[in-house]
């Protein structure tokens, strides 16, 4: 079985062929699609997935990094809370920092990361981190808030090799997708060196679609040509990779 570990499938993208979509996924052996949460506005999305198919569905709660607004923010959070307090997700996610988009809000993302990281080990969850052009806050957030209780996975790791060992220094897993398979994505240069017990596989769908699909619309079936990729990285079989990502995956996900 593969486990594709971050996948917007509620997306909009996917309004018009998504039970077909899903069903090229199940086709080629992902018998699990870890869901993230963006905003307030996708929640009845994420639970209409789940309860069509909820064999396969397993949602997380949180509030993405670049809906954190100022005029917004503190009513999102409250949603999320009131969430986590209403049922079990499979992690707080996905949360973090992001600095591409809008450095102006860095003060509120840092509040907004901190408050979730400590929701999630309140009820015992992974988190799942978005970080893009903030890896040195996202390190400063982490130091502070460091202890048993803080476990997950770096979503989309697009870092250095440096990076990679310090990520999994605060007890998270790299989530890698599509990135790997580009010419000019890096991580590829160096993931050989990092042990195959601290990856997981994601697809990010719709985004980050990997070669030969790249610029298209991504969606989970193309977890598999993540998983050529590693197989030549790594220098085992398939079905290796596909294996151990999916025991590191169970590792961190309860259910």
């Amino acid at each position: 079985m593969l486990i594709d570990t971050h996948t917007h499938l509620y997306s909009e993208e996917f309004d018009t062929d998504r039970d077909e979509m899903i069903q090229r996924a199940k086709d080629v052996g992902i018998g699990k699609f870890y869901i993230p949460a963006i905003d307030s506005s996708y929640t009845e999305r994420m639970l209409d997935l789940e309860k069509k198919y909820p064999q396969e569905m397993r949602l997380m709660m949180g509030l993405h990094p670049t809906y954190v607004q100022p005029e917004t923010y503190e009513f999102e959070l409250e949603h999320v809370r009131n969430w986590l307090d209403k049922r079990s997700f499979s992690a707080v996610g996905e949360i973090g920092i992001d600095l591409y988009w809008d450095k102006t809000t860095l003060g509120i993302q840092q509040i907004a990361f901190k408050k979730q990281i400590g929701w999630a080990k309140e009820k015992g969850l992974p988190i799942v981190i978005h970080c893009r052009e903030s890896f040195d806050e996202i390190f400063e957030v982490l130091e502070e808030e460091k202890d048993e209780k803080l476990y997950g996975i770096f979503h989309c790791f697009t870092g250095t090799k440096e990076q990679a060992e310090r990520a999994i220094g605060f007890n998270m897993k790299l989530g890698i997708g599509g990135v790997v398979t580009f010419k000019n994505g890096k991580i590829d240069q160096f993931l050989n060196e990092i042990p195959l017990e601290h990856i997981v596989l994601e697809t990010d769908s719709p985004y980050l679609a990997p070669v030969p699909f790249r610029g298209k619309r991504n969606e989970s079936s193309h977890l598999h040509n993540v998983v050529q990729k590693l197989s030549e990285i790594y220098g085992l079989s398939e079905k290796e990779i596909a294996q151990s990502t999916s025991q590191n995956a169970l590792s961190v996900f309860a259910d």
